[in-house]
């Protein structure tokens, strides 16, 4: 396999993996906080029930994490070298920053984990707001990385090195915000849609117990709550990428051509060597409209650029269309749950439904993941966007192959022991 080839594969399959743990890890902090919550205000012994068993796949996953995280800050110094030597003057402190963030994290859940006979239930609930803002920090402090990586600041070039190196502002670079607020929101939308499945799953076996139909209404309440959120923060990020990463744009929409009045086109397959979307539905004006909030303004296409210097929108259209996509189809799982709680007065859903909320739970995950991918392939083929390539960041060394079978059966173990941690034992409601 291509020595360059063999990196980005081995990056990829250990992002795609720790995403999955990380962004359970951030929400389910948040479900115990309120399920804490709820049981000190209404007096219900069941919440703080619900939240001791959500407490066992908290803690897996912020060990598992923490283990996927560990082998990812080697592969980045291992596969990435020159990258990291350019960079690491600007990224380390937001690296160094997420590390205050983890073990902050590790001391509360250790607090709540362990305190059950210890500590008084205000104490327990107190203990999870710490747990839930250093979760949610040690993303956003990542986050920032990568948006630096999009938007590179904080510096100045002299003789092709670097000069004025200002940490802070390249922290808090032009694509860390929005990238942070909407990748917070949709790990708590992932994390509720994936327990509502987990629960509707219990509830279609059998298991009718009021735990499961208490965890599943609060799942589907924060992802309720967070789907509007997303939508508004997903308009923010798609408008400041318009702004500062116009080839990312024109791959995502897949935009050939320079116009004003551009529309906006769904779904469809991008054909580079015509120009074209095939089968692709346009809507008039609309990508105008979202990117410049003027239905007429000029969008640069694809053909504004180098050939050499843009995303392939093979890759990056279809990712974002499944990225809305999945969006879409979560937004009416949760509208048909609520509008029938609503419609029923309270009654608890029917077979259907709960086999609705079944098939879409995964798609937070998804929706998350294909985001990365166009976070990532949008950026090609930069590793710092417009100061170096990805070609030039790589190791040189010829074993990367190698490393990345070793590393894809060390994360399809991982990946079990997880999976066998945490599936319901006979017996258990």
């Amino acid at each position: 396999m291509d020595n360059l080839l063999a990196a980005r594969v081995l990056m990829g399959v250990s992002l795609g993996f720790h995403i999955i743990y990380a962004t359970i890890g951030i929400g389910l902090p948040l479900m115990l906080m309120i399920a804490e919550w709820l049981s000190l205000r209404t007096g219900d012994e069941g919440w703080h029930l619900t939240a001791r068993r959500w407490i066992r796949p908290a803690a897996v996953l912020f060990a598992i994490g923490a283990v996927s995280g560990t082998i990812l800050s080697f592969e980045l110094g291992l596969l990435w070298p020159r990258f990291m030597e350019f960079s690491g003057p600007l990224i380390g402190l937001a690296f160094s920053m997420e590390g205050f963030a983890f073990f902050t994290e590790a001391i509360f859940l250790g607090l709540y984990l362990y305190g059950e006979r210890r500590l008084t239930r205000k104490v327990q609930f107190l203990c999870t707001i710490p747990l839930t803002l250093a979760a949610a920090a040690s993303a956003v402090f990542v986050i920032s990385a990568n948006g630096w990586m999009n938007t590179p600041t904080g510096f100045s070039m002299v003789n092709g090195s670097l000069a004025e190196v200002r940490p802070w502002r390249a922290f808090a670079n032009p694509a860390w915000f929005h990238e942070a607020v909407h990748g917070t929101l949709a790990a708590y939308a992932a994390t509720g849609f994936a327990m509502a499945g987990l629960h509707a799953w219990s509830l279609l076996r059998g298991r009718d117990s009021a735990l499961n139909r208490r965890a599943l209404t609060l799942s589907l309440a924060v992802a309720g709550i967070c789907l509007p959120l997303l939508l508004v923060s997903g308009d923010w990020a798609a408008w400041s990428v318009a702004q500062n990463q116009k080839p990312k744009l024109a791959a995502m929409e897949a935009h050939f051509t320079t116009q004003r009045g551009a529309p906006l086109v769904v779904g469809g397959w991008p054909d580079p060597e015509s120009g074209r979307v095939l089968y692709g539905i346009r809507v008039p004006k609309l990508l105008s409209l979202l990117a410049h909030r003027d239905p007429d303004a000029l969008v640069e296409g694809l053909d504004a650029f180098p050939a050499g210097d843009v995303p392939d929108p093979r890759l990056v259209h279809p990712f974002f269309n499944l990225m809305v996509g999945s969006f879409m189809v979560m937004s009416a799982t949760a509208g048909w749950y609520w509008w029938h709680r609503w419609r029923r007065r309270g009654a608890e859903p029917g077979r259907r439904l709960l086999w609705v909320v079944l098939c879409a739970s995964p798609l937070g995950i998804l929706a998350l993941e294909s985001g990365w991918l166009v976070t990532e392939f949008g950026r090609q083929p930069w590793i710092i966007q417009g100061i170096m390539r990805v070609s030039q960041g790589v190791n040189p060394s010829g074993d990367m192959a190698l490393l990345l079978a070793i590393f894809l059966v060390l994360y399809l173990v991982l990946t079990m022991g997880l999976l066998w941690m945490l599936l319901p034992r006979r017996g258990e409601r």
